[in-house]
This record gives C-alpha cells, structure tokens and sequence, in this order.
C-alpha cells in the first residue's frame, strides 16, 4: 500500500473563525486561483510545503482535543484549496471520524469537476466530512475572473453538487470595497444562496490587509494597494443583503 502524503503549508492550534467551536485548522499547499485578496500567496504553489502523513498530522492534532470538547469544535482543513490534495484529505478525515472529530473543509471548489474519477474520491470525503466552508468569492463571472484569475463556473457547480448531496454548508463572501460590495452583485448572491437548502450560515468577511507582508515578501506587488477595509454601513448592508440573520448559529452534527 503506497503512503499518501500532504503538502502542509502551517496549522493553527486555536483557531476560532473556520467553523463551529475551538478549531485545529490545517493549512493545505496549493491552489489554482490567485486572488488579488489573498493573504496566503505562501501557499499557491502546488506540489511543495512540508510533505506529512495524515496519520502524523492527526496524532498532532489530536492532543488539543479537550479544546475541541469543550467548545463544540474540531478539525478544519484549509488552504490553499484542500480540495487538490483529496486523497490525503480521505485518509485524514477517515482517522478523525474513527476518533469521533467534527470535521469541516475550508474550500471554494476552485477545482471542482464532475469528473467521475474526482466524484469518486469526493463523495468519499464528504461521507467523512461534516461541514463544508463554501467561499463564494464574487457572483458575477466577469468580475470573478478579474478578481481570481478563474471562471467560478466551477465553484458554482461544487455549490450545486453539495446541494444535490444535502452537505451541510457555510458560505462565506470577503467583502472588499469597488470589488464585492455592489448592492446588484450582493442580491444576486442573495438569491443564488436562497436555492441551496443545505445553507447552515452565511457569513460576511470583511476585507483587510494583514497579509500583505508576504506578498511584500515573495516580492510580489499587492494589486488592492490602497483599497480601505469596508466601513460599517457597508458592512450592515451586505448583512442585509445577504439576510445574514435569518441563519441561527448552529451547531452541525458530526456524521
């Protein structure tokens, strides 16, 4: 049997923003789009970072697991996009149900496809996965590729497809001002989310720039240089928009 091994970017012990509850957040290496938002640029190149078996991954992460207990929490694997390492995702997530861990991926669906061989593997990860984070970046296709470098076909379709499997989901929208805030973007993204009946949460992320240092550091120019973080009644109208609100903050049960 051959060892499957991941691309680990970083973890983060105590993470309390990706998903419900005290969180061990794994960060995956690679991804496909390169979102001029971005505060992980680290983490675009595919095929490097630390290379780790799940099961070392997950015997480190299981050592806070009074954390996670306590506050209704877990493991998230983020990224980069998690979704290009699914494999290593299957043989972790399968380690974590057998220990009884609630389990979230952080993902956009970026490289989504209805492949049958990716559909294979996916429907089973999502048989080990409790929730997913679902990042829609923006609505509009053009102003998608401008803002990612890529269609959001895909991440559409990956919403679709969690819909047709009834996987609980949270979406997630950065809100950056001039580049996802238009009130007429917002309600489309409004009424695209009121047709997935498996939305758990809805989320607004406000934009700021506490990563702009590593692009700084990859010596990579910023291309939102000057961009301001969203003022509060930004903020409260997309809330509105979105009808944040109307989701309660739920607990989602482990599978």
């Amino acid at each position: 049997m051959t060892t499957i091994f991941g691309g680990i970017h970083s973890v983060e012990t105590m993470g309390t923003v990706d998903g419900p509850g005290i969180r061990y957040i794994i960060f995956m290496q690679g991804c496909l789009l390169r979102c001029q938002f971005c505060h992980n640029p680290d983490t675009w190149k595919i095929g490097t970072g630390t290379k780790r078996t799940a099961e070392d991954v997950f015997k480190e992460a299981i050592r806070y697991r009074e954390f996670w207990d306590n506050s209704g929490g877990g493991i998230t694997v983020s990224g980069g996009e998690p979704l290009l390492q699914i494999d290593f995702l299957i043989e972790l997530f399968t380690l974590c149900k057998k220990a009884g861990v609630h389990t979230t991926i952080d993902s956009c669906g970026g490289c989504f496809t209805r492949d049958p061989i990716f559909i294979s593997k996916l429907d089973k990860l999502l048989a080990l996965t409790d929730l997913i984070l679902l990042d829609i970046k923006q609505i509009d296709p053009e102003k998608h590729l401008k803002l990612t470098t890529k269609s959001n076909a895909p991440v559409l379709d990956f919403a679709h497809y969690l819909r047709d499997k009834n996987q609980p989901i949270w979406v997630r929208h950065v809100l950056i001002p001039a580049k996802t805030d238009d009130p007429t973007d917002l309600q489309k993204l409004h009424d695209f989310i009121s047709k997935l009946p498996n939305v758990k949460k809805v989320e607004v992320l406000p934009y700021h720039t506490m990563g702009v240092y590593k692009w700084e550091q990859l010596g990579i120019r910023y291309p939102l240089e000057g961009t301001p973080t969203p003022n509060k009644e930004m903020i409260k109208l997309a809330n509105k928009i979105l009808e944040t609100d109307k989701y309660a903050k739920v607990q989602v049960n482990k599978k």
